[in-house]
């Protein structure tokens, strides 16, 4: 944090103010994280609700019926799977056109694309009919996913002031925990409509978000960053500039802008950059932070905590207001953690956060391997425990994992690779996100409670990574991240040794 904080006290950029402009926009395209929000939160609780299952998923529906099978078995279904994760694979796809698109048009233009396609996805699904027609709009809304988390980490952190980057960026996380409690209370509500046709209502509703994004995006300011980066008139960043700073003096801010961007920027293989030896730091980061983001298990809570709450023997109803009380909780912790993430720094919350879950996880599979059998449910204590376990488990995550998975590697590129990178992040995040979503409920058939043991084995593995791996990046403006990799104990062998190398090459030309 020495670091970060010592290179933020060289930069004038910090000299900015908070101004509506900034607010106003960033919380335009936040709905981006709404919309990856909701759908998180609606996936989970339509698939628990009897009308949904009876029509769509008609053997899961007769297999929960029947008493023979095992609790942790009755959802094990790949057809039900594919319904959540469908979304996921179209999201991976998308994400690589997304980069393209975010660097040579700008990150306004994929957030009004992303927009649009999930507001596509969401008349599908709520007029579905049949099984093909849903799972359509699913992919509809992975395109729409994977173009709002292309662009809009970027959009937060290249708006936000160096000194409040953390808090402006997690921002992100906070909207998709917003949309998961907006999610869970439509699912809550329409359950006890009459008629079974409730679910309708709950995927259609996505289109409010969608609405809002597509339309707001419209009208969205473009970042200074990706306007120097395109080529535009610098004197046209630098009235942006002014505008989000507030204060008429940014030709410091600027000046680093247009060098970050001047030399490398306009390399049109960033795939073949990102690969150099001098960006391994960064490359690695990409690809294990959205790794370990996904191996917390957290994506299992929110796509199933309604299926896992009557797994342990609650009723429909009562399943889907424990996840209701568990999305209000994590929505809380991500507000703490944007007060407090610039203050005790990235690194801090992740130790924190991850001993939480490792905790809360033992717990968890402790219980549901010592008292939850094939067939019955849990008693009342232990039924509580489990969810106040979850409840903590949810908010470790939501200060440390959830809002910094996002936020870290949405600020340690170089302008040159920052949308490649990003991307990487992206689809790395698809990837897992899919593989956890269509395995899960595999994995809870046949490890039972041991599932909860494997999760937890890995959020110690990434904890023990940070703490060695990963600096401290609070405060440090985006055009002089290099700097915390050249003096990290381990990176800054590879990082220096290959600046030393190109300084040598450029010389003897």
């Amino acid at each position: 944090m020495a670091v970060g904080l010592a290179i933020a006290s060289e930069n004038v950029q910090s000299n900015g103010k908070i101004t509506l402009y900034v607010v106003l926009s960033c919380m335009m395209a936040g709905m981006g994280g709404v919309i990856f929000g909701y759908d998180i939160g609606i996936a989970g609780g339509v698939t628990s609700m009897d009308s949904f299952l009876k029509r769509f998923f008609h053997k899961v529906y007769l297999k929960k019926e029947d008493a023979k099978v095992s609790n942790y078995c009755v959802f094990d279904s790949q057809l039900l799977t594919s319904f959540t994760s469908s979304l996921y694979v179209a999201g991976l796809i998308t994400t690589f056109f997304a980069s393209y698109v975010t660097k040579a048009f700008g990150r306004k233009t994929s957030i009004l694309a992303g927009g649009a396609a999930f507001l596509a996805g969401t008349a599908l699904g709520g007029a579905a009919f049949n099984v093909l027609m849903l799972i359509f709009g699913r992919l509809l809304l992975g395109v729409g996913v994977g173009f709002a988390n292309q662009a809009v980490p970027l959009y937060l952190s290249e708006m936000a002031l160096p000194r409040l980057r953390g808090a402006t960026s997690n921002g992100f996380q906070l909207s998709i925990c917003i949309g998961g409690l907006f999610a869970t209370l439509i699912n809550y509500g329409t359950e006890k409509i009459e008629g079974g046709w409730g679910w309708r209502v709950s995927l259609a509703m996505a289109g409010v978000p969608a609405s809002i994004l597509t339309f707001g995006a419209l009208f969205l300011p473009e970042t200074p960053n990706s306007l120097i980066q395109r080529g535009h008139d610098h004197q046209k960043a630098k009235l942006l500039l002014q505008r989000i700073r507030g204060i008429e003096d940014v030709q410091a801010e600027l000046d680093d802008l247009i060098k970050a961007s001047s030399s490398k920027a306009n390399n049109k293989q960033s795939f073949k950059v990102i690969l150099k030896r001098r960006y391994r730091p960064q490359l690695v980061m990409a690809v294990a932070i959205p790794f370990f983001q996904q191996m917390t298990g957290i994506n299992v809570i929110g796509f199933y905590a309604p299926l896992l709450f009557r797994t342990i023997g609650l009723g429909e109803s009562a399943s889907l207001f424990s996840a209701v009380i568990t999305v209000v909780i994590g929505t809380a912790s991500t507000l703490i953690s944007m007060f407090v993430v610039d203050r005790v720094g990235r690194r801090a919350l992740f130790m924190i956060g991850g001993i939480q879950m490792i905790v809360s996880e033992v717990i968890i599979g402790g219980i549901m391997a010592f008292h939850l059998k094939d067939h019955g449910g849990l008693s009342k204590g232990y039924a509580f425990v489990v969810l106040v376990m979850v409840c903590i488990y949810v908010a470790g995550f939501s200060w440390s994992w959830g809002p910094l998975g996002w936020l870290v590697p949405s600020e340690i590129f170089p302008l040159e690779i920052r949308s490649v990178g990003q991307s990487i992040t992206v689809a790395v995040s698809f990837i897992f996100t899919f593989a956890v979503a269509q395995t899960f409920l595999a994995m809870l058939c046949h490890l039972k409670s041991g599932i909860f043991f494997f999760f937890g084995g890995w959020v110690m593995v990434m904890t023990i990574f940070v703490h060695y791996l990963l600096p401290e990046t609070t405060r440090v403006p985006l055009e002089q991240m290099e700097k915390v990799w050249q003096e990290h104990w381990f990176w800054k062998r590879i990082v220096t040794e290959t600046s030393d190398k190109e300084h040598k090459r450029e010389i003897s030309i």
